[in-house]
């Protein structure tokens, strides 16, 4: 329940004080299609990645490598670790895993003799594309169906929650 009536009736934390019940009601309705969005997306997350045998980390790799590919971006292993911010070291192991698993390839880099770059295989971005395609295609499609003025209170509702949970960290 996320009805501050019911979870702080006295107001120590949320502050509703001069809001109607309708008012209230509507912000409770808010929330509550916020935690319903969370746990669908999570649960379709957790569905790719179990589909694929991925860890959020190889996912968002994987959506990396799609992305640079789409923008005709060569991705070295360092490049890769500095988007994940993690050690290179532990993208070799990713990179390794991911190897094996058929998701990536590596070859020589075309102009650095001393680098290698590394790719998406074609059935792992079909993979990607669509499982967190159709999901991206969906979300799109929810935003574009808003008009502007509404479009622009929903991105600044979501940016204010973004800043308030980098304040509270």
């Amino acid at each position: 329940m996320i009805d501050p009536r019911v979870i702080d009736p006295g107001q120590q934390l949320v502050s509703f004080h001069g809001m109607a019940d309708v008012e209230i009601d509507q912000v409770v309705r808010v929330l509550a299609a916020l935690r319903t969005w969370r746990e669908t997306e999570q649960r379709i997350s957790w569905r790719s990645r179990t589909e694929m045998k991925l860890n959020e980390t190889d996912m968002e790799a994987l959506r990396f490598l799609v992305a640079s590919l789409n923008n005709g971006i060569l991705v070295t292993a360092g490049m890769l670790a500095d988007h994940l911010r993690i050690s290179t070291s532990s993208t070799t192991k990713m990179l390794d895993r991911l190897a094996r698993a058929g998701h990536v390839a590596r070859t020589p880099h075309p102009t650095d003799r001393r680098a290698v770059t590394v790719s998406i295989t074609p059935h792992t971005h079909e993979q990607v594309r669509d499982s967190v395609g159709r999901v991206h295609a969906d979300r799109f499609a929810a935003v574009a169906e808003l008009g502007s003025a509404e479009r622009e209170v929903v991105a600044r509702f979501l940016e204010r929650l973004a800043r308030g949970d980098d304040a509270t960290s």
